[in-house]
């Protein structure tokens, strides 16, 4: 299977979701790379594969959620690094600045995080999806400061269109201890 691009649908509710995560399985040749529950009570369902699969497995997911739907988003060619930092895989080893992103979505931040890693040289630590922290979610990453402004310009521009940021910051030297089990 081509791997190249991502989508994702959260709902509020956690049976119909799992009826949302069925019906997106059936409706195209897809990997499901999340398949859970979220705080607040909600329920998010990610996927990946080519384009038009993702596009495909997005619309039939959509229409079973209905108005249970909190949010969605396909990211066709979406940038390498989005994978290794939503499964907690990524290894840093030169901290510099640091920039985070908090939003109010998790559909919102993947696409925010992808726009940022696009934009700049940068590279993601950590993208938290909505686990013990009230249904919000935040990513970290780093490089040098003009980097990390840049990027987290683009992250703001991104999820602004939907009006679900949380806060942005960016911190030119960190200290280390900061993201001690983060890194």
């Amino acid at each position: 299977m081509k791997i190249n691009a991502i989508g994702c649908i959260e709902t509020t509710s956690i049976s119909r979701g799992f009826q949302v995560a069925d019906t997106m399985l059936k409706a195209a040749d897809v990997e499901l790379l999340i398949n859970r529950t979220i705080c607040p009570g909600k329920y998010m369902i990610v996927i990946a594969g080519d384009t038009d699969a993702v596009k495909a497995s997005v619309k039939a997911g959509s229409e079973v959620a209905d108005a249970t739907e909190v949010d969605q988003f396909i990211i066709p060619n979406v940038h390498p690094q989005i994978f290794p930092a939503i499964t907690g895989n990524v290894q840093v080893t030169n901290l510099q600045a640091l920039g985070i992103i908090e939003t109010f979505s998790v559909a919102s931040l993947i696409e925010a995080a992808d726009a940022a890693v696009k934009a700049a040289d940068v590279e993601l630590i950590q993208v938290h999806l909505a686990m013990a922290i009230g249904g919000k979610a935040y990513f970290t990453l780093t490089g040098d400061v003009a980097a990390v402004e840049a990027a987290i310009d683009a992250a703001v521009a991104e999820v602004k269109k939907k009006g679900l940021l949380v806060g942005k910051v960016v911190i030119p030297q960190p200290d280390p201890a900061i993201l001690q089990d983060r890194i």
